[in-house]
């Protein structure tokens, strides 16, 4: 079942790639993919237990798919150690936008919901 997992998965990363070299949209292809593979869970086209365990590993394992990329920070440190207070300050910021606009974005759409369900009744 698990080579069927990662099949079902490798094919939405497959697909999703055709797309960018079709369209050439600035969307990396993985993306693509996984957008894909939601519409297709979401449409009861795919069946969540053809990629739940594969999907689950990957999950679990998330942290390792970083370390690449925090090893390759270390070339960068002279950069790193030069800029930390801009960086630091834009991860600050920006945290604190995402956290403001998710906000706003949730009350906005519980007072739809909210109204949407009133008016079914």
């Amino acid at each position: 079942m698990v080579i069927v997992q990662c099949a079902v998965i490798f094919a939405f990363l497959a697909l999703g790639e055709i797309v960018v070299w079709f369209t050439g949209i600035p969307v990396p292809s993985s993306i693509i993919g996984m957008l894909l593979l939601t519409a297709a869970l979401q449409a009861k086209v795919i069946d969540l237990r053809h990629v739940a365990g594969v999907a689950d590993f990957l999950v679990k394992n998330l942290g390792f798919f970083f370390v690449p990329a925090g090893v390759a920070l270390m070339g960068y440190f002279n950069i790193l150690r030069d800029q930390w207070l801009p960086i630091i300050g834009a991860s600050a910021l920006s945290t604190v936008v995402v956290l403001w606009v998710t906000g706003q974005l949730h009350q906005i759409s519980r007072k739809y919901l909210s109204r949407h369900a009133d008016n079914r009744k």
